[in-house]
């Protein structure tokens, strides 16, 4: 990750969109202080909750925080589940090690989350491969809202689940999520969940946010070529189009990153500067931010369809602007 920079106020969600390898869930594990150190490394930075560097705080502190004040949705429930404990043992667990209750009043409110997240409270002795992808999601569900955090981070909740069951989970999560007044980083490949659970997104790429601002920002005023790539990737019910217009090439080595735009290389309007300067982030309205050295320059923001762009697609090679010689040689040539 570099130079990363995140803020969710009280009772928002924040959508955090990016290629797989992006970093997305790596920025998670950072803030739990979840980082596997080695091979991973925490170099330098902060982590602010509630004017606290969460950095500095001791682990022991951190286990207090950890489910009580922050809880994480992981993105597989199979493996964030112990597969010897039944379901109802592990979300009681969470209480007891959060909150001053006796066993039994823990127990209850098991079964009223149970509920909450429309699991029958008969189904508390049941092992997790008992349930389904679906009700396993819940139970992972209840388990992070159980003692009523600040803050849930969501990784990807729906991933593994068909396209009805997904509605469902993320219907119940922001029922939830407005109930309890809890705010959210909800991490997602999908633009549309974030169109209709968010209030502000940021685009990651190679371990860098690319542009962040309002959803009306991103979707509306869309200042970054990747961004753009993004939505080009995404089928339309409006046009009729024989093909997607993908995002050619792949995200870069996070070992061996570009000397300058890391997304130079899959970029159409590269030029120059980008593969020999890093670009800042440029604030282009209050709160909407682009980290493109083209960005507010006034040029339109498309992938360009001209005849010589298709033959490279064609052949699976980078495209560029005619006359923007991108990789030093014109594309399809």
């Amino acid at each position: 990750m570099n130079g990363v920079s995140l803020s969710v106020e009280e009772g928002e969600t924040l959508g955090l969109v990016g290629e797989t390898g992006a970093g997305k869930t790596t920025t998670a594990l950072g803030v739990l202080g979840l980082i596997q150190c080695p091979p991973g490394e925490y170099v330098r930075g902060e982590v602010l909750y509630k004017g606290k560097d969460l950095r500095k705080t001791p682990e022991r502190e951190m286990r207090q925080i950890r489910g009580a004040e922050i809880s994480m949705i992981f993105q597989d429930p199979m493996t964030a589940l112990n597969p010897v404990m039944t379901v109802g043992e592990q979300i009681a667990e969470a209480i007891r090690l959060h909150e001053d209750c006796t066993a039994a009043e823990a127990e209850k409110k098991m079964i009223a989350m149970l509920e909450k997240v429309r699991i029958p409270a008969g189904r508390a002795d049941d092992y997790p491969h008992q349930f389904s992808g679906g009700m396993k999601q819940r139970v992972v569900i209840a388990m992070a809202l159980s003692c009523n955090p600040n803050l849930i981070i969501a990784d990807e909740p729906t991933t593994a689940l068909d396209v009805t069951i997904q509605a469902q989970v993320l219907d119940m999560i922001g029922r939830l999520r407005k109930e309890s007044g809890t705010s959210m980083l909800l991490i997602t490949h999908d633009l549309g969940v974030v169109a209709e659970s968010c209030q502000k997104a940021a685009i990651m790429y190679a371990g860098q946010i690319v542009e962040s601002g309002t959803v009306e920002d991103i979707f509306d005023r869309t200042a970054h070529p990747y961004t753009q790539g993004l939505f080009n990737s995404i089928p339309s019910l409006d046009k009729k189009l024989e093909r997607l217009r993908p995002i050619r090439g792949q995200m870069p080595d996070p070992t061996r990153l570009p000397a300058g735009c890391e997304f130079a290389p899959r970029c159409p309007y590269a030029d120059e500067q980008c593969v020999k300067e890093k670009p800042g982030m440029v604030e282009l309205s209050p709160g909407h931010f682009c980290r493109c050295h083209h960005a507010g320059k006034g040029a339109p923001l498309y992938f360009p369809d001209e005849r010589v762009n298709e033959l490279a697609y064609d052949h699976g090679l980078p495209v560029s602007n005619p006359g923007n010689n991108i990789l030093g040689k014109e594309a399809g040539q």
